[in-house]
């Protein structure tokens, strides 16, 4: 337990500098997004892409580091890649972003679930990224991508729910919500959730 502990640990700290770096390119686009006047239904189309991107992307690192430490059934990587990428992905790109925008007073705030609003979309590529990961178990995607899609999809849940004028407080704190939401699940979806089923042991190196 130790030492699965020291390696989560590990990987939060070496995950942790490209967050910091995605969530400030973050307040960069809401900046540009204010003072060009982008209307929300941009924010919305691009929410619609970048969360089902992520779902995918998710779905296949999780059930793949699933499939590589542990020699589960069929149904355990189904369930596990689904839930972790789902469920996970759903806490960054939508809760998270949402308590951000409840908190700072957003005026137009409010959670949109994808897994509920386009489920048609976002529940079949979460069922495809665990088909590739059950003949392709493979876990060395760019950090960079996952950060991407991730920051994205948290970003543009925010920027749906701006207002006409973006305060000084909000440039300074929805940064935060954007790191928060894009570190911890990122990490708990690839990571920690599929080895806590998991009955291998963990490398660190390249994952």
């Amino acid at each position: 337990m130790t030492s699965t502990l020291k390696d989560i640990a590990k990987e939060l700290r070496s995950h942790a500098p490209f967050t910091i770096f995605g969530a400030l390119l973050g307040i960069v686009i809401i900046v540009i997004i204010d003072q060009v006047k982008i209307p929300r239904s941009v924010s919305e189309r691009l929410f619609e892409v970048f969360h089902p991107l992520h779902v995918l992307l998710s779905a296949m690192v999780t059930a793949g580091m699933y499939r590589l430490h542990s020699k589960g059934r069929l149904w355990a990587t189904v369930s596990i890649g689904y839930f972790g990428a789902v469920g996970i992905a759903t806490l960054s790109d939508c809760v998270i972003p949402y308590l951000g925008e409840y908190l700072l007073g957003f005026p137009n705030r409010g959670i949109h679930l994808g897994f509920l609003e386009h489920w048609w979309l976002v529940n079949p590529l979460a069922l495809i990224g665990i088909a590739i990961a059950c003949f392709w178990p493979k876990t060395k995607f760019p950090h960079a991508g996952h950060v991407l899609l991730s920051t994205a999809a948290s970003l543009f849940h925010m920027t749906m729910g701006l207002g006409d004028e973006l305060k000084t407080l909000m440039i300074v704190l929805i940064p935060v919500f954007l790191f928060l939401a894009v570190w911890l699940p990122c990490c708990a979806s690839d990571i920690v959730f599929p080895l806590l089923f998991s009955k291998g042991k963990y490398s660190h190196h390249g994952h």
